[in-house]
């Protein structure tokens, strides 16, 4: 499987039952890193925004604009 999402690109993480389409400063993370896939065969990657770093998985996030 490759990543869908690139270095540098900016992602917002999906939240359950919410609809906006707007995103935020606060809701913006840029991809810092590629990682391996994860045991079910899912992209995964470093995020990190103005709050910190985390680590998603590809089905957690979708691109910014």
């Amino acid at each position: 499987m490759s990543h869908k999402f690139k270095l540098n690109q900016r992602v917002r993480m999906l939240r359950s039952g919410s609809s906006d389409s707007h995103a935020s400063d606060m809701d913006a993370f840029e991809v810092v890193r590629l990682m391996p896939e994860d045991r079910n065969g899912e992209a995964a990657y470093r995020i990190r925004s103005r709050m910190g770093e985390r680590a998603v998985r590809e089905s957690e996030i979708v691109a910014l604009p």
